[in-house]
């Protein structure tokens, strides 16, 4: 517990709030921009089994701001490299890595299998995807996006008969919506928003209580950040 010693010491969490932090385990959706912080604060934390998602490849416009990666990573595949990364920030961790792109099936078996889900994507028919697997199994969605100097983060779940879903605050339609590869995106702001996801998702595993039902936005603009409330939309093909 030396390592972990300032979580101990929190009133909040104690031995046994890290106690289940260590016995926790999460899959990570994504290891970009948003997911390398998530993954790195994970790993420092202890989380004892990280499940990384990602079948993409390092790219040299990544380097700016996914910051598990170097210039020596570019074309390698970023599961891979994220777990030597994360092995090396805590060796007394498990670090899994599935490095293709789910379909429902595959999703569904990888969502029941832990204990909460962080989705850092960048594209809606797999936060969908990871959504529809949460509700149906019941297991708490951290989300999280960026774009430009803009960001925002939800917790789902896990009780979705009272609580929204991700598909009630997005529907199909939206998915014409911009994305960062074509609109940019300031580095360090998916980091913050990354972050944020890092506290929510130790927050679920140590057993405290997060906001359901509340979109929270960040804009690095005016450096703030501010809630609305998301409602749950009846007729919501996955929770509704």
């Amino acid at each position: 517990m030396n390592r972990h010693a300032r979580h101990v010491a929190l009133a909040q969490i104690g031995a046994a709030g890290q106690e289940r932090i260590v016995a926790g385990s999460v899959l990570l959706i994504g290891v970009g921009g948003i997911g390398c912080a998530v993954a790195s604060y994970l790993a420092s934390s202890g989380v004892g089994h990280i499940v990384l998602n990602d079948f993409d490849t390092v790219d040299e416009t990544n380097l700016g701001r996914q910051m598990l990666f170097g210039p020596g990573d570019v074309g390698k595949p970023k599961a891979e490299v994220a777990k030597a990364r994360l092995a090396a920030i805590n060796p007394d961790i498990n670090i899994s890595v599935i490095d293709e792109r789910l379909d429902a099936a595959g999703m569904a078996d990888a969502v029941a299998g832990v204990d909460v889900v962080a989705d850092g994507c960048d594209n809606f028919a797999t936060r969908f995807l990871v959504n529809d697997a949460c509700v149906s199994a019941n297991r708490c969605l951290v989300s999280g996006s960026a774009i430009r100097l803009e960001g925002q983060t939800a917790v789902f779940g896990p009780d979705y008969s009272e609580s929204p879903c991700y598909r009630c605050l997005y529907e199909d339609v939206d998915e014409s919506l911009e994305n960062c590869a074509g609109n940019g995106v300031l580095s360090p702001v998916p980091g913050v928003i990354g972050t944020v996801m890092a506290v929510e998702t130790l927050k679920q595993l140590a057993g405290l209580e997060s906001p359901r039902g509340q979109l929270n936005l960040y804009d690095a603009g005016d450096g703030g950040f501010r809630s609305i409330t998301i409602a749950k939309r009846a007729g919501c093909p996955a929770c509704g």
